[in-house]
């Protein structure tokens, strides 16, 4: 009940703040590069990045240095690697629902999913999020063919230096409940994992607009991504 009363008491000074954050925050483009490709030699691994500005690398300046780039770079070692990104500035679960829907059939080994955080800025009921993040893992297991994936969970939001205070408190809060509730839902999935990226509480390490990461965060995101994938991926062939 807490986040009920503290969103209807401090209403009118959260939508200011919002709107005020809105105007005036840093807007970083998505980096440059190719979405489409492959990389390196082995078994042929078909992987795609799907979600939000996070998943498109926003903050650094390139696809390599990004989410996507890191993730072939630890997989190309032992996969040829074909590689797909979905992903857009502001995508919550339900505009991406939506844009899978549309888009032609495909096939993917391994999708790596980063939705979530514009859902609770959008103020996004949280069974409304369930419910969309439940249609897409539906939709990539009988549309995409996918048969592992990895939802990343949410970055620590009450700790974004762009966020005034009670907003960063409250959102904060927010994400943490919707991270705990999709978390529960995901890990009684087999063919699921729930990751949360250890991205460490220091404004020095997030892109210069104080919400997003930063070249380090996003290289050990696709690290241990790859490694997630690496693991599962051999232990469902053989």
């Amino acid at each position: 009940m807490g986040h009920i009363i503290a969103k209807y008491s401090l209403a009118p000074l959260l939508f200011g703040q919002g709107l005020h954050v809105r105007k005036t925050i840093q807007r970083l483009p998505e980096p440059t590069g190719a979405r489409v490709g492959l990389d390196g030699t082995g078994k042929p691994l078909r992987v795609l990045v799907l979600g939000d500005s996070a998943a498109a690398g926003v903050g650094v300046y390139t696809q390599s240095e990004a989410l996507l780039g890191q993730l072939v770079l630890h997989l190309q070692q032992d996969f040829a690697t074909h590689w797909t990104l979905i992903a857009k500035t502001g995508a919550t679960s339900g505009s991406t629902l939506t844009h899978l829907q549309k888009i032609p059939k495909q096939s993917f080994d391994a999708v790596v999913i980063s939705l979530g955080v514009n859902d609770v800025t959008a103020n996004v009921s949280q069974i409304r999020f369930l419910g969309n993040q439940l249609a897409i893992l539906k939709l990539l297991r009988e549309k995409f063919n996918c048969s592992l994936i990895i939802f990343s969970g949410f970055p620590p939001v009450g700790f974004f230096p762009a966020l005034p205070q009670p907003l960063r408190w409250y959102l904060g809060m927010q994400s943490q409940r919707f991270d705990r509730a999709l978390a529960k839902i995901i890990e009684q999935q087999a063919d699921c994992i729930y990751y949360t990226p250890k991205f460490p509480n220091d404004p020095s390490l997030m892109a210069s607009d104080g919400f997003h990461p930063g070249s380090k965060v996003y290289a050990v995101w696709g690290q241990e991504t790859a490694a997630l994938i690496r693991q599962k991926y051999r232990s469902i062939n053989h």
